[in-house]
């Protein structure tokens, strides 16, 4: 019998092992990571604003492929991207727990793929930036810090995966540029980093990828958001964004860049012009954002019209972020045009609407608090300079004469436009007196308002310094962002602050 029961298990053993090789294998038993075409067509569409379309792609690929976790990366870019344009509390709530079932979902991944941590730290990134976006600071570290530590390791166990250089470029180029208020932060959580070389990293990805690739079209943002904001290397970057490499057709995410850009580089009649082709796109009017870009176009050409689009965001927006901002622009649109009565009723809807978390919204409050307005040719002057029409703006400022000007603070804006107008003609090859002009006037800014909570006193030490940096004088230039991040209180500090910090990283990353 006992050799009976012996046969019997036996056989009994053999049966079970034939029918386990029967059945289907999988690579490993929680999924795998193939970025096939549902996917890539589900990743452009999320990176081009198309968001319906792409959450479509991510459905039929879980339905032909459950097991690709793939899918259920590129699914976050939807709650992610959709939560930085809009910027809705609604929509918040309802994709609250999105994050944190993916990582679950993630985590049974084989963590012998070297996209297993790769993927974990996108989410946490993700989960950073809409932290970011909803003033929760102290929260997008710790999110922060997931992501750069699951990136570390990946690096350090897959050396040669190139993907890790996205991620990492740009998570060390921000870490770099953290303004004095924040590096202690970033200290403690042991973060460092360089803008010069995590620019580096994303210069080299984009160069040898193309959009056929994962995350190729994100890693374009990134490349210019460095650049252009990080690296200070604005011409250079604006001719990127008009290059063929850098397409806006039917892609509403890289309008949205485009045009801040524009704006912020002073052009905005070709803010403009991007917008207006956007308009016909039919997702267009999902995002509020553009009327307010548009809006803010508008103003620097002293067209009182810019009211239409910032009174319409204000009334679209579920977000609470640009309201008061948006306010004081419909504000200052009024006032430069004489219309004093409009002026200050817009100006009263600052205080009581919107939220003061961003540095635009901070200074609106600050500004309506105040209860003092600038000099009303100061003011056409800045916003004309503001959008590129440089000459216009000079010739308002060369009327006034600043022995005229009683208040301080009119004083120090009034100085720093011109040198701002002056820099600008500089920058576009006018000759070098208008450098001369620039740096002089600049100078008079900081004696006049380096005491003062507006931000005149501290951007010009700012400029001054990037002025140096451009001419090869670094030691001169580290000096004077130095004098910028040691300026009192004032407005836009968080921006300004980066900006100068940015400036140090880069001289000192290149000595």
């Amino acid at each position: 019998m006992p050799v009976v029961a012996d046969r019997f298990m036996f056989h009994r053993s053999l049966v079970f092992s034939l029918l386990l090789c029967l059945l289907p294998q999988k690579n490993h038993a929680a999924g795998y990571y193939n970025y096939d075409e549902n996917c890539r067509r589900a990743y452009l569409q999320f990176m081009s604003l198309h968001l319906q379309e792409g959450n479509a792609s991510i459905i039929a690929e879980k339905k032909t492929n459950p097991g690709n976790l793939m899918a259920d990366y590129i699914a976050d870019y939807n709650d992610c991207i959709l939560l930085l344009m809009n910027c809705d509390k609604g929509d918040r709530e309802r994709v609250k727990g999105n994050f944190d079932e993916r990582i679950k979902m993630l985590e049974k991944g084989d963590p012998a793929s070297p996209w297993y941590r790769f993927c974990l730290a996108g989410i946490y990134l993700h989960k950073a930036i809409v932290n970011i976006r909803f003033g929760e600071q102290y929260k997008a570290a710790i999110n922060y810090r997931h992501s750069f530590s699951l990136l570390e390791e990946n690096e350090q166990l897959f050396p040669t995966f190139e993907y890790n250089h996205v991620f990492t470029g740009l998570e060390r180029a921000v870490i770099g540029s953290l303004p004095g208020s924040y590096r202690w932060l970033a200290s403690v959580l042991g973060m460092s980093g360089s803008v010069k070389k995590g620019t580096e990293q994303l210069t080299t990805f984009i160069y040898a990828h193309n959009n056929e690739d994962p995350i190729y079209a994100e890693t374009v943002l990134y490349y210019v958001f460095a650049r252009f904001y990080l690296l200070s290397e604005q011409k250079e970057t604006w001719d990127f964004l008009n290059s063929p490499a850098f397409s806006t057709q039917n892609n509403l995410l890289y309008t949205f860049a485009k045009v801040n850009i524009a704006i912020d580089y002073r052009r905005s009649d070709a803010a403009l012009d991007l917008l207006h082709a956007a308009s016909a796109n039919p997702d267009y009017s999902k995002y509020p954002i553009f009327d307010y870009q548009f809006g803010a176009a508008l103003l620097t050409k002293l067209d009182t019209n810019c009211t239409t689009y910032l009174s319409r965001y204000t009334q679209q927006a579920k977000s609470d972020i640009y309201i008061k901002d948006a306010w004081q622009k419909m504000a200052f649109a009024w006032y430069a045009s004489g219309n004093i009565g409009k002026a200050g009723n817009c100006l009263a809807h600052v205080t009581n609407n919107g939220a003061a978390r961003l540095d635009a919204d901070k200074q609106a409050l600050r500004f309506a608090e105040s209860k003092t307005w600038p000099l009303k040719e100061v003011l056409q002057a800045r916003l004309l300079i503001d959008g590129g029409y440089n000459d216009q703006a000079i010739a308002i400022l060369k009327k006034i004469a600043p022995t005229d000007i009683k208040q301080q603070a009119d004083k120090a804006e009034y100085f720093f436009r011109l040198a701002r107008a002056y820099q600008v003609l500089y920058d576009d090859g006018k000759g070098k007196d208008y450098f001369l002009l620039a740096l002089d006037n600049y100078k008079e800014t900081i004696a006049a308002g380096k005491t003062r909570k507006e931000q005149f006193a501290a951007r010009a030490a700012l400029q001054i310094g990037k002025m140096y940096e451009q001419i090869g004088l670094k030691k001169e230039a580290v000096d004077k962002y130095k004098e910028c991040l040691d300026m009192p209180a004032h407005d836009f500090q968080n921006s300004i602050d980066q900006q100068a910090k940015a400036g140090v990283n880069r001289i000192e990353s290149s000595n």
